[in-house]
């Protein structure tokens, strides 16, 4: 496959300009995050009837909720969540926190999940789309610092940082993992993750209680939004038997009606596959 190699430089600059921006976005609530970790911990901590409070809503949330038909619902982890929620061991952990952490754990296990992809060769190796390798290479490395900025926050907070991943979701890459045969699969379930992501941080923008905290998910939503986006588009393609297409510059006239507007099915993230507060919070 012939590719432009100036295109995929300009792709890959674009991607890093959205992501350095997202980045420096973080940079002044993690500042304002480390003064407030140290004024809560001279302190004495997290408010007890606070913490108390959200839990309490947290359960009656989780009770009265249906699990979207995605990677959750395949999991069936519903019962385990209420209970888990309603468990003496999460009684003085910080919502916030937990937020971070579980975002944290989305990103660890993203990390790892590009990297195996890398590994075969229709993705990594010497037969791959070079558009395709780029991309998985790029994001694979934005994904790290994605978890490096959420441990940060967590940290600052006072919590543990979070370097393991997503217990749920590792279980169902794990099992995910010997259909990986071909490209469709592998974007199939890189495109999970990437709109799962997504869909947290925009609900954790919305349920984080700590201003500067909130910016965090806020700045880097986008980006996620970003790749998932981009590998709709390349699923299309692939399900279209026009793989031949992925390349930079892309022959437009070849290109199907629907190129302009498959990486956007909806005008606003749904958040009905967000992850729970504190599914990859540290026990």
């Amino acid at each position: 496959m012939s590719i432009d190699e100036r295109a995929l430089a300009a792709l890959i600059e674009q991607s890093e300009d959205v992501q350095a921006d997202a980045m420096r976005a973080t940079r002044e609530p993690l500042a304002e995050l480390t003064e407030k970790g140290l004024d809560l911990r001279a302190h004495g901590g997290e408010d007890p009837e606070e913490t108390r409070h959200f839990q309490s809503q947290r359960t009656t949330l989780l009770r009265r909720s249906t699990f979207g038909g995605g990677l959750l619902a395949a999991a069936g982890f519903g019962a385990a969540l209420v209970a888990l929620s309603e468990s003496p061991a999460w009684a003085d952990k910080s919502s916030d926190v937990q937020m971070l952490q579980t975002a944290a754990s989305i990103e660890n296990l993203a990390v790892a999940t590009y990297g195996t992809a890398l590994m075969l060769p229709f993705i990594g190796g010497a037969s791959a789309n070079p558009v395709v390798k780029a991309f998985a290479t790029k994001t694979k490395d934005q994904h790290q610092e994605h978890a490096d900025a959420f441990n940060a926050a967590v940290v600052r907070l006072g919590g543990r940082a979070q370097k393991d991943p997503d217990p749920v979701l590792l279980g169902v890459v794990n099992q995910a993992k010997p259909a990986l045969t071909g490209p469709a699969q592998v974007v199939a379930l890189a495109l999970q993750l990437e709109n799962g992501a997504a869909e947290t941080y925009v609900a954790n923008t919305g349920a984080m209680t700590d201003a500067d905290a909130r910016k965090v998910p806020a700045s880097i939503m986008g980006v996620e939004a970003q790749h998932a986006a981009v590998l709709y588009a390349v699923q299309a393609l692939v399900a279209g038997n026009a793989a031949d297409l992925i390349a930079l510059p892309p022959d437009a006239t070849k290109l199907p009606a629907a190129a302009g507007s498959v990486g956007f099915p909806n005008s606003f993230f749904k958040t009905d596959e967000a992850r729970r507060a504190d599914e990859g919070a540290v026990k």
